[in-house]
């Protein structure tokens, strides 16, 4: 798995080098095909959440699988109805969280027995302060049509935002540290494009590029070697099939909120939200879950 996923990011690079070279992508979202690749490659890698559910089940000693599918949907659905009422202080937690999960998922294939989680939260921030750097106005833009407005807090300053910059560099060090030269090579790499992205294209391409073909692509490597240890190939064949049901059934709820956000505001201000809401939605549960496995399976051992 290590050279996999030093290939993929390898792979990934080079990708961000090639894309910034196109200068039509600069000014342009491709909103459409930004929301087309996040309803096919980017919820796919949580579509296997129903099995990680019943693995929950199992170590709580609980049978039935109602419970699981009652209390994840109750978790999603909530935060679309807090949402709706509390969507500043919301959106802030998402962002606190969101930048923990990538973080920390993009550095799992790593044996790092440190329990600093901060140091995740520093890592993946990255993410999030980047297009705040280079491309400002058009993110916030982006909070703004989400009910965000931070466009007068001294967090979004240049020098703010230079010196979380360096603390998710330093972050990624300290995960490298002891570890092999092709880790240190990696998570460089991974860095490296996500400044390129954010650098030359605009916001919600880059978090799409970057969600899609980088975070979302290296958990579900994770989860096709899980499936099947001995070989990739044909975990990640089962990893497909078993995931695809799920996938169709999030894009179609996803497209029919779009059809009805669509009654309110312009049809790309309604995409922007239902990725940034319908991620919400989803990114809680599915980290929720990941928390309650890990910390069981810790009782456990």
């Amino acid at each position: 798995m290590s050279k996999i996923n030093y290939y993929h990011s390898l792979i990934f690079f080079n990708l961000c080098i090639l894309l910034s070279a196109f200068e039509f992508l600069r000014n342009n979202s491709l909103i459409f095909l930004c929301l087309f690749l996040i309803l096919s490659l980017g919820i796919s890698h949580g579509a296997l959440d129903h099995i990680k559910g019943k693995k929950l089940l199992k170590l709580l000693n609980y049978k039935s699988s109602s419970i699981f599918y009652i209390s994840y949907i109750f978790v999603g659905v909530s935060i679309i109805i807090v949402w709706l009422f509390f969507s500043k202080i919301l959106l802030l937690i998402f962002l606190i969280v969101a930048s923990y999960h990538f973080g920390k998922e993009d550095s799992e294939f790593i044996n790092n027995k440190s329990k600093l989680d901060l140091i995740y939260f520093f890592k993946g921030s990255l993410v999030i302060t980047a297009p705040l750097l280079f491309h400002k106005t058009e993110t916030l833009n982006i909070f703004n049509n989400l009910n965000f407005d931070i466009s007068q807090s001294l967090l979004i300053s240049n020098e703010f935002l230079y010196v979380f910059i360096a603390v998710s560099l330093f972050a990624n060090i300290i995960i490298s540290l002891n570890k092999h030269i092709d880790i240190k090579s990696l998570l460089l790499m991974d860095f490296i494009s996500i400044l390129l992205l954010n650098y030359f294209l605009n916001p919600i391409l880059a978090f799409t590029i970057y969600f899609c073909f980088l975070h979302s692509i290296r958990h579900s490597f994770k989860l096709s070697n899980e499936l099947n240890k001995k070989n990739f190939i044909k975990g990640l064949r089962e990893f497909l099939i078993k995931a695809i049901p799920l996938t169709i059934l999030t894009a179609i709820l996803f497209l029919v909120s779009l059809f009805f956000l669509n009654n309110y505001y312009f049809l790309d201000n309604a995409i922007s939200q239902i990725i940034f809401i319908g991620l919400a939605s989803l990114t809680f549960p599915h980290i929720l879950l990941e928390y309650l496995i890990e910390k069981n399976e810790k009782q456990r051992n």
